[in-house]
């Protein structure tokens, strides 16, 4: 209650101070009473006719916004055909991430697949073993989605202290996209397949690297799509066109690309990709393995170290993303004072389960350095545990599955700098 009460008076101290904020500049942008050409001559962009509609066939960013990239760490991995880049999370808004900003990791390059070269076969303990062109996966009732994707390394050289000065760099990891798709239940009942619970799928991508996971069979009869559409387009070649496997809230590695065979099996593979890699080693030595889910995780995206504060003083919005695989985000909290007070933030429209949910705190700033903090709670009651506690857990051998609390020192400049707290 008494957090309910002090985030109810700070909410209306901020419009009393906004009121009296715009009430102030508009006066005094009067009293200087000089013009503003931008308004009062007349522009280039307003003098001759722009762009036909023919221009650009297919529509693209405009030159003012090249900033906005997916970009990469050259020195994180031995060649860029096995490797990762980061979607530019500091520089959008909303949930949905456009196709062009999201993320890849590859484990052997992106490969060009033609749809009338697409075959998907379904073998293993299935009554009848099939196999599904591009055109025969299209005629299955399909559905529509929004879920978010994570690597399960997102984040995981922090583990050690603060170390990538930027948050698409610390948790760019991610996207969030609309996908449109078949669910794998039906392919498996139209295949005959066991789906008894003790039985597992075992799922492999068409690329060099035969990526290759192993799904207990609950999980392939819950939520799991095969997808051919995101946000109502194609999927891009580096997003696995033409057919990708979706795994809502699952590590990113089990979203297979180029999806090419789906066996059923009565136990799991154990592929390379499940045992030597996607597990946390403890600090004996053992490994925690078969660790599928995403846990609640949030970050600040502004301010952080690649967007700054440029307006000075006053009226600040802080925002982020929060996101579970267990569910949908229920609450976010924001401290400006490394985790010693909350307040908690407003949440944005909330869709589908196990998608992006966007949070702003809307406050003042009076120019006072601070240490930014978001912790989020999801609808399992789960709350985000700070880097510390983690470590407990888990020691500091770990590289993946690290969904800590993030700091970021905000200088009296603006300046946002990625730090650790104890």
């Amino acid at each position: 209650m008494d957090d309910l009460f002090k985030s109810t008076t700070s909410r209306r101290a901020f419009l009393r101070g906004s009121a009296a904020a715009v009430a102030g500049s508009v006066a005094g942008a009067a009293a200087a009473n000089e013009p503003d050409p931008l308004i009062t001559e007349l522009q280039d962009w307003a003098s001759y006719t722009g762009a036909g509609v023919d221009e650009t066939p297919y529509g693209l960013p405009i030159s003012f916004e090249s900033h906005v990239v997916r970009r990469n760490v050259e020195w994180l991995t031995a060649s860029p055909i096995s490797s990762i880049n980061f979607t530019p999370i500091h520089a959008l808004d909303g949930t949905i991430t456009p196709q062009g900003c999201a993320f890849e990791r590859h484990h052997s390059g992106a490969i060009e697949l033609r749809k009338e070269d697409y075959r998907l076969m379904i073998n293993g303990l299935v009554d009848t073993p099939l196999v599904f062109t591009y055109d025969d996966i299209e005629r299955f009732p399909r559905e529509n989605h929004v879920y978010f994707c994570e690597c399960a390394a997102n984040t995981g050289m922090e583990w050690a202290g603060a170390q990538l000065n930027g948050v698409q760099f610390t948790h760019g990891m991610i996207h969030n996209m609309e996908y449109t798709g078949v669910p794998l239940r039906t392919l498996l009942r139209e295949a005959g397949a066991d789906v008894t619970p003790d039985k597992w799928v075992y799922v492999e991508g068409a690329d060099a690297s035969s990526n290759g996971r192993s799904i207990p069979m609950e999980k392939a009869l819950d939520d799991v799509l095969v997808a051919f559409k995101a946000n109502g387009e194609a999927l891009r070649m580096e997003h696995g066109y033409p057919v990708r496997l979706v795994v809502p809230g699952w590590e990113g590695n089990m979203w297979v690309k180029w999806l090419r065979r789906i066996e059923v099996v009565d136990r799991a593979v154990e592929s390379r990709e499940e045992t030597s890699k996607y597990t946390d080693v403890y600090e004996d030595g053992t490994a925690r393995k078969w660790t599928w889910v995403m846990d609640a995780k949030s970050v600040i995206t502004s301010p952080s170290p690649q967007m700054p504060i440029k307006h000075g003083t006053g009226q600040l919005v802080i925002s982020g993303l929060a996101w579970s695989g267990h569910g949908q985000i229920t609450r976010v909290d924001v401290s400006k004072d490394g985790g010693i007070t909350w307040e908690t933030a407003r949440l944005g429209k909330q869709g589908d389960t196990k998608a992006l949910t966007r949070f702003y705190l809307d406050t003042l700033w009076d120019g006072v350095p601070m240490l930014l903090q978001a912790r989020a709670m999801d609808e399992t009651g789960y709350v985000q545990p700070t880097k510390e506690q983690l470590r407990q857990q888990r020691g500091e051998n770990a590289v993946y599955h690290n969904n800590c609390i993030q700091t970021w020192y905000v200088s009296a400049e603006g300046i946002a700098e990625n730090v650790e707290v104890s």
